[in-house]
């Protein structure tokens, strides 16, 4: 393993390559007052003259070709595992970092050495809208972010503690992941994308870990710009803009992130909202896209037996 100097940061950016979503982010990276030890990208665009145009364009950041489309999870675990950083920054390639997004995220860490995970306010291209101010887990066991969609009116301007981080732009000491990992992997690949950001936090919680929201570690987010039409851009109900494939892992990663890190006792206590949820999606599923319902039960046992392995080894 690499050495990892202290108070170091990686920089880690996944990528399929769409409009110039990528140049953009790794100009504000270059521009941080904090630079970055490292900058990773991991490159899923499968497109020769893409990934030439990035590497002469940005001849100071480690760019990895993939020869398939690794999908979200497993582009994380291989960005950690060429890390040297102590603090690692997963970012979406539709992010943009306010100058002193780094520095100031790095100061929340100094808050005790049990904060693995860091947020900053997210908020939507239009510098208005709050993506996220942290992450938390809804009563219903859906991922929730704090402000979703909310005019910026200073209603979240307090540092404090957060359940976990939000994907778009996520924080994490390197110590923590290498606690938490699950074999070889960081990030849980069966979840390919969605969802593996609350498992992340999910586990991190089991195993004592906090994360934390510093208001004053600014980006700005184009939600679902890697996968959604431009209709759907920043849009909220994102099952609305999903295709059939990502509908069904939007469904069934949270029965993953479920069965590997609910307890019995909180399962029971709630259960009733988790149904109520539940019967309100199947009932849209089966109206509006029963292609999606008819994949979801074909592959219904797989889905199981892979949850339960993957809690067994959790």
């Amino acid at each position: 393993m690499k050495d990892k100097p202290q108070g170091s940061v990686t920089i880690i950016i996944v990528t399929v390559g769409i409009k110039d979503y990528l140049s953009k982010c790794l100009r504000s990276v270059k521009y941080q007052s904090y630079p970055a030890a490292q900058v990773i990208v991991i490159d899923n665009s499968l497109d020769s003259n893409f990934t030439e145009h990035i590497q002469d364009d940005f001849a100071w950041a480690d760019i990895y070709p993939s020869p398939a489309n690794l999908f979200y999870a497993a582009s994380l675990n291989k960005g950690i595992e060429l890390s040297i950083g102590e603090f690692i920054l997963c970012l979406n390639d539709d992010v943009l970092l306010d100058r002193d997004f780094v520095r100031e995220a790095v100061r929340g860490f100094s808050v005790g050495e049990n904060i693995g995970m860091i947020t900053g306010k997210i908020l939507r291209n239009d510098k208005n809208i709050l993506d996220s101010t942290g992450l938390f887990l809804s009563m219903f066991r859906t991922a929730k972010e704090r402000g979703y969609g909310k005019a910026d009116m200073g209603q979240f301007e307090s540092k404090g503690f957060v359940f976990g981080v939000s994907g778009a732009a996520a924080f994490y000491r390197r110590k923590m992941l290498d606690e938490i990992k699950e074999g070889k992997e960081y990030f849980d690949t069966s979840l390919v994308m969605f969802y593996e950001d609350l498992d992340i936090a999910w586990r991190a919680n089991r195993f004592g870990w906090k994360g934390y929201y510093i208001p004053d570690a600014i980006a700005y987010h184009v939600r679902g710009g890697s996968f959604r039409p431009d209709s759907g851009l920043n849009k909220p109900i994102a099952r609305r803009y999903l295709n059939s494939n990502l509908h069904v892992d939007l469904i069934k990663n949270r029965y993953i992130v479920m069965i590997k890190n609910e307890k019995l006792i909180t399962f029971f206590l709630h259960i009733i909202p988790i149904f109520l949820y539940d019967l309100c999606v199947w009932i849209y599923i089966s109206i509006f896209h029963p292609a999606t319902a008819k994949i979801f039960f074909v592959n219904l046992k797989l889905f199981y037996d892979l949850a339960q392995k993957k809690r067994r080894s959790s």
